[in-house]
């Protein structure tokens, strides 16, 4: 498989820029792996096609106000700085993005009001920095006060409060992520208490979605591409669920290309998973499969990119561009705030 054979041409007016609401009456496209055939329907008929002691995972990853934006000491320039991950809690270290690069050097520092600061220490890639923050307390409250909402760069709008709650799912509990896992943003509590009430099982992972997933795949031949690594948790609990579940001939349903790495890159045999921490950056593309998951909940994904062929793993293809074709004529709602899609 090619880059070039998941190229699609996508009209801008069909980027989503605000969510549904409700939230569960977005469209759903149903993608029959066996016959081929597609269906329109609304998200929340999602429970007619999920059977009792079937398991959904969700990706329960909290997403961050991650966009801060200070000025330079002494040019009073303006700077970004996008919080990837914390290096060093003790002493308030920070993986970051910094735009514009050209002008932020190790030594400088940056100011987000007269009393705080960070200091840049080391450089990582070309725009990326090492920074320490002059604030050892607890920084969660300082970012939820300053930090913007990262909405995903093919939003051309400013985050606004709204979007504080609607780039989050319902049942986001982890903080770490920088992007929404937005095939879950579908689900209202309601919908997931119907799902209980069927008697389908509800687990959880932990994947928290990096910057990464908007990277570009620069390389033609797919096997040359490297992913970016991302920290992964799956407790003993929920792994029993899936495990249970799949020894007694249930489904599993994955909420998104993240659940759908994050369990297979932790199979222990054909159909079964192992619970632990640590990073992964599996990539999955065609001519791969998924072994353990039986159905997949999904947007519809940006051209070229890792998560469109992780569906295309799923769902070859031919019948993957097929559908997107559709969508498109059938003015489907893309991207994260977009519509989604079940593959069964």
């Amino acid at each position: 498989m090619k880059l070039s054979q998941f190229k699609y041409p996508i009209p801008k007016n069909l980027i989503a820029k605000a969510p549904k609401s409700p939230r569960d009456m977005a469209k759903m496209m149903v993608l029959n792996r066996e016959d081929e055939s597609i269906l329109t329907s609304k998200f929340k008929s999602v429970i007619d096609y999920i059977n009792e002691g079937d398991v959904v995972v969700l990706n329960d990853s909290k997403v961050f106000p991650a966009r801060m934006f200070g000025t330079k000491e002494k040019t009073r320039a303006k700077i970004e700085v996008f919080l990837l991950r914390q290096l060093n809690a003790e002493e308030n270290i920070w993986d970051v993005v910094v735009d514009p690069a050209r002008k932020v050097r190790i030594g400088n520092r940056i100011f987000f009001n007269k009393n705080l600061y960070c200091e840049v220490i080391d450089n990582t890639t070309s725009r990326g920095r090492i920074v320490r923050f002059n604030v050892t307390e607890d920084f969660s409250k300082v970012i939820d006060k300053l930090g913007k909402t990262p909405l995903p760069p093919y939003i051309k709008r400013e985050p606004t409060e709204k979007d504080k709650g609607d780039y989050q799912t319902v049942f986001a509990k982890n903080v770490g992520s920088v992007a929404a896992p937005a095939s879950g943003l579908h689900f209202t509590p309601e919908l997931l208490k119907k799902l209980k009430d069927k008697g389908v099982k509800i687990a959880y992972i932990t994947l928290h979605v990096g910057l990464g997933t908007f990277r570009l795949v620069e390389v033609e031949d797919l096997s040359k591409h490297r992913m970016d690594s991302e920290y992964f948790e799956i407790t003993k609990e929920n792994a029993d669920i899936i495990n249970n579940a799949v020894s007694k001939k249930g489904k599993i349903v994955a909420v998104g290309t993240s659940v759908a790495r994050v369990l297979e890159a932790n199979i222990v045999t054909t159909k079964s998973i192992r619970f632990g921490k640590g990073w992964t950056d599996k990539f999955i593309h065609p001519p791969h499969t998924l072994r353990v998951v039986d159905k997949l909940i999904t947007n519809f994904q940006l051209p070229q990119s890792t998560l469109l062929m992780l569906v295309c793993s799923f769902a070859g293809r031919d019948f993957v561009m097929k559908a997107y074709k559709r969508a498109i004529k059938e003015k489907y709602r893309f991207y994260a705030y977009g519509d989604a899609m079940l593959v069964i």
